[in-house]
């Protein structure tokens, strides 16, 4: 019974640590728009912070895989 209530404690944490997935989705969503908003605001820019925007969906979407391997941990670790 005891080892029951944990292993469903694993699994609701698991699922909270996923919505970072989610969470990382949306980033990577506003970092690509306002790029484009600016990129069409001076196109001329737009060469010069290509760069960064690479850099930023980068850390959004790692944001979204270290979540998922913390609910993996939760789940098979726990």
């Amino acid at each position: 019974m005891e080892g029951d209530i944990v292993q469903m404690g694993a699994f609701i944490g698991a699922g909270l640590a996923c919505m970072g997935m989610g969470g990382a989705a949306v980033g990577v969503g506003n970092v690509a728009g306002n790029f484009l908003a600016g990129a069409l605001r001076n196109p001329s820019a737009a060469a010069s912070q290509t760069a960064t925007l690479f850099i930023g969906i980068a850390f959004a979407e790692a944001l979204g895989i270290f979540s998922f391997l913390v609910a993996l941990l939760l789940m098979f670790a726990v």
